[in-house]
């Protein structure tokens, strides 16, 4: 059974697409991007975006009943090859040993965003 996470607290998507959606003991998250609240692009430094599109996933997360302990794969989306080293360093801030399974892709976002992120995460409910 599919159960959407999403609603207060959760920024919201003007995209046809659920922010998280948990099938049993898996949770998928959608692309977390730097957004508001109402879903409006924030436009800022690497690190402002990356930060706010992790601090999304946190949200996502936590409805879900979540931490990032319990992420086992992250795909990253990064605008510049030139933001990987500072990319590495926060995402040590969020993510520790051992860590997820990991994609990072570079060069695709266009111009509107520097960073996105989208995860998968599990844990049992037993």
């Amino acid at each position: 059974m599919k159960q959407v996470i999403a609603g207060e607290g959760i920024p919201e998507s003007k995209l046809p697409f659920s922010p998280g959606l948990r099938v049993g003991d898996f949770l998928f998250l959608s692309g977390q991007a730097s957004v508001d609240m109402e879903g409006n692009i924030i436009s800022g430094t690497f690190e402002e975006e990356c930060r706010r599109s992790f601090e999304n996933i946190r949200k996502i997360l936590v409805k879900a009943g979540m931490e990032f302990q319990d992420v086992v794969q992250v795909r990253n989306y990064i605008g510049r090859q030139e933001y990987l080293s500072e990319f590495n360093s926060i995402y040590k801030e969020y993510f520790s040993a051992p860590y997820p399974a990991r994609t990072t892709i570079m060069g695709c976002l266009g111009n509107l965003l520097k960073f996105e992120a989208d995860i998968v995460a599990y844990k049992n409910q037993e």
